[in-house]
């Protein structure tokens, strides 16, 4: 079983972290028995976020009675002190516990810190001063920002989207963690869904001292996780091959899938209209090509350009534009 030490924080976890914000979309009974079943098949480390409807209340249903054998890692969305606390007491409540292991800032467009106004940095060394949080994370999407936490060293840990897409900023934003003693906790491993191949993605991950935190919502899904730490992939020249070819295709303008571009005025659903393209030349066409998929795409015709789609994303995309190139692939696909 592959593990890894999260920076200063001393946790050892089991490299099969469990990205809990899938399993708001399944029933809690079924999200319960799933977070159960990963706990009893090794894994240790579980991320929610309030954020993620009730995924917070299937995993205390899940795990509250083995509390003290597993990591729990939330977030907090809000970014005003009195949300901070809100927030807070919410979670322990639904988590039944009464700590959390890893607390994070939710994506938040500043790197907050002692002194700077918001009293945000003040609240999270309160609630570790009084044992309601172990440690104090960070998330985000933006490059420059996840490097101002990391160099802060007021963080302990850091959550940023990782995968063999990565270009040579993020792997050095890896080093310097390690350089820094902060944990890396990998979201984004399977590039939103456009990395087919979970074996490719874990051998590439393995090489870094980094926890990849997969988003699980099915029973196969887990279990093809699980059978990674009995039989580990490994980076041998067909694997280098295929992601060497992977990032041909892929390394670029492309959508993630994060989000935070919406919502927009004009109801289109950017996050899945934006990856079109390639979610048809890479998985099965059925949910695309049909009525529904065909009016989301016709919705694209209506976007005002009004440009606060592209000033949200974390990438820096011109989200516009690649609606419209991902409007007339998916036009000549449909029409050939």
């Amino acid at each position: 079983m592959d593990t890894v030490r999260l920076g200063r924080t001393g946790l050892i976890v089991n490299k099969n972290g469990f990205g809990a914000l899938p399993v708001q979309r399944i029933s809690k009974d079924e999200g319960a028995r799933l977070l159960r079943k990963a706990y009893e098949q090794g894994v240790n480390y579980f991320d929610t976020a309030r954020a993620y409807s009730d995924s917070e209340e299937k995993m205390g249903m899940g795990l509250s009675d083995v509390r003290d054998q597993i990591i729990i890692a939330t977030k907090t969305h809000h970014f005003t002190v009195e949300g901070f606390w809100n927030d807070l007491k919410t979670s322990l409540k639904t988590l039944k516990t009464d700590h959390i292991d890893i607390y994070q800032f939710h994506n938040p467009a500043f790197c907050p810190k002692p002194g700077d106004g918001s009293g945000l940095y003040e609240a999270m060394l309160e609630a570790k001063k009084t044992g309601l949080i172990r440690f104090i994370g960070f998330t985000n999407h933006r490059l420059a920002l996840a490097r101002e936490a990391v160099e802060s060293g007021l963080y302990d840990t850091l959550q940023f989207p990782l995968s063999y897409l990565a270009s040579e900023k993020e792997i050095e934003l890896v080093k310097l963690c390690q350089e820094r003693d902060v944990g890396f906790i990998c979201m984004k491993a399977l590039a939103g869904g456009l990395i087919r191949r979970s074996d490719a993605a874990y051998a590439f991950l393995n090489q870094y001292p980094v926890l990849p935190i997969w988003g699980i919502q099915k029973e196969s899904e887990l279990d093809e996780f699980l059978s990674y730490q009995e039989k580990t992939p490994v980076m041998n020249d067909e694997m280098m091959a295929f992601i060497e070819k992977e990032r041909t295709e892929l390394v670029g303008d492309f959508c993630r899938g994060c989000g935070y571009c919406q919502p927009c005025p004009a109801g289109i659903e950017i996050e899945n209209c934006a990856r079109t393209s390639l979610l048809l030349r890479r998985a099965p066409t059925a949910n695309l090509v049909n009525e529904a998929g065909i009016a989301k795409m016709m919705k694209i015709k209506e976007c005002i350009h009004c440009n606060q789609c592209a000033s949200r994303c974390p990438y820096g995309l011109n989200t516009p534009a690649l609606l419209q190139k991902n409007l007339e692939d998916f036009l000549a696909y449909i029409n050939r």
